[in-house]
């Protein structure tokens, strides 16, 4: 399993596609996760702090982990079938038994960022499926636009791709 970070969400376009794109902490991959509205949501308002008025999905989630005495230890992309993404929640119970739950990657994601968890991508998924984008290029464009580097490639990503590149 390799450690990700979460570089942010943006809609792709001209689909209007919300994407959440994971980066691996000590490398260069990009893994791009096509999400619903919903989820793209959750995840950046957990990016930005903030709090909704009344708990979302994913906060109550949190708050059930919690209150069962349960500790999400991390969270797992493993795997695309036919397109899709696979993902698991990795907690361990109050006695420190281990239980995996199978997850769609947007609930995982967005549940990972509350309770601050690590998020794991597969190896052999991003060897697959991951995007490598050259550091030069990123921050020239990043340079003249003024933009962060990580935002800059994801942008430029984005005007590459389409989600028919991930089917099978």
């Amino acid at each position: 399993m390799v450690a990700m970070q979460v570089v942010g969400v943006r809609i792709e376009m001209p689909s209007n596609q919300p994407i959440v794109l994971l980066k691996e902490i000590d490398g260069v991959r990009f893994l791009p996760i096509w999400v619903g509205a919903v989820e793209a949501t959750a995840i950046a308002f957990a990016q930005q702090g903030v709090t909704p008025p009344r708990p979302l999905t994913h906060d109550l989630m949190q708050d059930i982990v919690e209150s069962l005495d349960a500790t999400l230890t991390a969270v797992q992309v493993t795997a695309i079938e036919d397109g899709v993404f696979m993902a698991s929640l990795l907690l361990r119970d109050p006695e420190g038994k281990a239980i995996s739950v199978s997850s769609r990657p947007s609930d995982a994601i967005a549940l990972a960022l509350r309770t601050h968890s690590n998020i794991l991508a597969d190896s052999e998924l991003l060897d697959n499926v991951g995007i490598e984008i050259p550091d030069d290029v990123a921050e020239d464009a990043a340079a003249a636009s003024g933009e962060s580097s990580e935002v800059e490639r994801f942008r430029e990503f984005l005007d590459q791709i389409n989600p028919e590149d991930f089917a099978g």
